[in-house]
């Protein structure tokens, strides 16, 4: 790899996890000075040459989602003005990606906006992880490398008992993703039918599978006010689970979320890295575990820089 034609710079979304992928790569974190002017507004000014250089903008949109994603769009214009050859905008986590379609008359398909603004900022390709829906690649005009968290999170499942454990699911949307998981860990599969009155809440109905004596496994990809993921729990509990465990590769947790962990028959939560926890992983304490995705990005980043396979990261 030649660093010296690569830089990775950074907003105030997530520098830990940005400082964890520079150290993967062996290399500084781009200077850039990002704040905000009395008034709110954002200000950026990139602190070294990047004239011909292969950029990566690290910074995922998570809470505050609209300062982040302003931080990302300034910081790609600033360095496609700046001359950089290319311009990767490296999202861990793609905030908007729930409103992917029109549920509803008169709603906007925000995960398609947010495409079009990152593309007409200077961005020439997109890094995600996870992505809500996997057809938001599509609303993009540039090239996106859609990372999946599996073979982190697959690497601590494979500690449970496998011959105890069962997936859950905890609604259809989530099937295909934790069919592949059961298959890969070789375990059992269960689905979680339940009924969404509003958004944010949910009501569980039924479950589909045997998890009588099982150790519960529910994954997704995000915990957002932890609605669905604590009622899940709560209706495996009432259906003979000996053990319960959340698996998810973004931990929004917006609102009540923490509270009803904690309260919740949740044994351990287990999450990644692309939004950082801060002081909600001290009040979680030990129920909540956090893995770190930043030697997969910044694999991911180097093969992009030198034109080798990302797919290959999955095989």
């Amino acid at each position: 790899m030649s660093i010296n034609k690569i830089k990775v710079f950074t907003g105030n979304s997530h520098p830990s996890l940005s400082q964890e992928i520079c150290d993967y790569l062996n290399m500084p974190l781009g200077r850039a000075q990002v704040k905000k002017f009395s008034d709110g507004e954002t200000f950026v000014e990139i602190g070294e040459n990047v004239r011909g250089a292969d950029v990566f903008v690290i910074q995922p949109t998570c809470p505050p989602v609209n300062d982040n994603l302003m931080e990302l769009l300034i910081m790609i214009d600033a360095l496609r003005r700046a001359s950089a050859r290319r311009i990767t905008a490296v999202v861990p986590y793609y905030g908007y990606a729930r409103q992917d379609r029109k549920a509803a008359p008169r709603v906007p398909i925000s995960a398609k906006l947010v495409a079009d603004i990152i593309t007409t900022a200077g961005a020439r390709r997109l890094l995600a992880m996870d992505l809500h829906a996997g057809q938001i690649q599509g609303f993009f005009s540039i090239p996106v490398d859609h990372l999946f968290a599996a073979p982190v999170l697959l690497k601590h499942l494979q500690e449970f008992p496998r011959d105890e454990v069962v997936m859950v699911s905890p609604d259809a949307g989530g099937v295909e993703r934790t069919r592949a998981f059961a298959k890969r860990l070789g375990t059992g599969l269960a689905i979680i039918d339940k009924r969404r009155e509003k958004a944010n809440e949910s009501q569980v109905m039924h479950i589909i599978g045997d998890v009588e004596n099982k150790i519960a496994i529910l994954l997704d990809d995000m915990v957002d006010t932890a609605g669905t993921l604590c009622n899940a729990a709560k209706a495996l509990k009432e259906h003979g689970a000996k053990e319960i465990h959340a698996c998810a590769t973004h931990p929004v947790l917006s609102g009540p979320a923490v509270e009803r962990i904690k309260n919740s028959v949740l044994k351990s939560l287990m999450v990644t890295n692309t939004i950082p926890l801060g002081d909600k992983a001290k009040e979680l304490g030990d129920k909540v575990k956090v893995f770190t995705v930043a030697p997969l990005l910044g694999e991911a980043i180097s093969r992009i820089h030198d034109d080798d396979s990302v797919s290959s990261l999955f095989v």
